[in-house]
């Protein structure tokens, strides 16, 4: 799976960083695809969320550790306002 084959949000679409780590990520990449676009929607906006470019980074890496780990939604997050 290619970066320009992987799925969006409900809402949002995934930012090209996001995108790269996924596609660096079998496993990550694999979970993504698994779970529901609201899910995805999810990530995606808890990372496009972070004000500081570092703490987007750490999303990034966290959310593909998250998915790995077989995690389905952002630990703590209260969810996309945007939905």
């Amino acid at each position: 799976m290619t970066s320009k084959t992987i799925a969006n949000g409900t809402v949002h679409n995934a930012p090209p960083d996001l995108r790269k780590a996924l596609g660096a990520s079998p496993a990550a990449l694999l979970a993504w695809a698994d779970i529901t676009p609201l899910a995805r929607n999810e990530w995606i906006c808890w990372v496009t969320s972070a004000k500081k470019e570092e703490t987007r980074a750490k999303r990034i890496a966290q959310a593909c550790e998250n998915l790995s780990d077989g995690k389905r939604r952002p630990c703590c997050w209260p969810g996309c306002p945007h939905r």
